[in-house]
């Protein structure tokens, strides 16, 4: 075989392998259509960097859409996700962004449904029992309510993207047990809402799996970077701008949940 020949073999054999392993052809080239979904968690809030036209939705440049999107450039991208959205708002306000023609899906939703905001203040500004309380009241919402929300948000979506493959995050564990933390919430505060994260992924996984969807945890991409741990990529409380507190910063988006889509998207 002349040199030239093995090069072309060698050529043939590595395209064919880049096949197989899906990555022959980046989306652009692949027709591929991504519309991003959800709430906060999905816009970026936290992130900084945020886009004139997305307003209170706060849609940052540094959120995991956009950074997917430009590193694989779809032949559309369609970035939805707005701070404060619950499953409902979702389905009413987001889902006019999907069509037939949509390949790829990602949303966070589910953690407005189930008082997040006040679940955090509460266990801020109040006492343990209380906010032990609160939690548990969130997680038995997570466990009767939030099930049908979420199955009719789902459904929602593949009506009207019947061809996608969608995506479903979920959110990370708040607090490293036994950190770096010298004031601020106890620990059974922390545990309380450590495993109320828990429960509301399982919820997510399941509701997500009885769809049809993936599911894709940031849980093991945030262990080492939660609050408490001495390197977060999670605000804690920010006296300064509140709108921040409690979400992913700039690097718990790239470093977080950047790879937790970009392993099943």
């Amino acid at each position: 075989m002349s040199v030239r020949s093995l090069g072309a073999y060698l050529a043939t054999l590595a395209m064919g392998a880049a096949a197989v392993l899906g990555l022959a052809q980046p989306a652009s080239a692949a027709g591929g259509n991504y519309v991003a979904l959800g709430d906060s968690y999905s816009s970026g809030v936290g992130a900084g960097s945020y886009t004139s036209e997305s307003g209170s939705c706060l849609r940052s440049t540094k959120a995991y859409p956009q950074l997917w999107a430009n590193a694989n450039a779809p032949s559309s991208f369609r970035f939805v996700a707005c701070s404060g959205a619950t499953t409902s708002s979702v389905a009413s306000g987001q889902l006019g962004a999907l069509s037939s023609s949509t390949t790829l899906v990602s949303v966070t939703a589910g953690g407005n449904d189930v008082g997040f905001a006040d679940v955090m203040q509460t266990c801020v500004l109040q006492s343990e029992a209380t906010c032990v309380s609160r939690v548990n009241t969130a997680v038995s919402q997570m466990q009767t309510t939030l099930p049908g929300s979420l199955d009719s948000l789902y459904s929602g979506i593949r009506s009207r993207s019947p061809q996608a493959h969608v995506v479903v995050l979920g959110y990370p564990r708040f607090y490293k047990l036994s950190g770096s933390c010298i004031a601020g919430l106890t620990e059974t505060e922390r545990s309380a809402i450590n495993n109320a994260s828990d429960v509301l992924n399982g919820v997510l996984a399941k509701r997500a799996a009885n769809a049809g969807f993936s599911f894709s945890s940031v849980v093991d991409e945030f262990t080492g970077h939660e609050i408490c741990s001495g390197d977060s990529w999670l605000h804690s409380v920010d006296w300064f701008n509140i709108v921040n507190s409690y979400h992913p910063k700039a690097s718990g988006q790239s470093g977080g949940y950047l790879p937790a889509f970009r392993s099943v998207a």
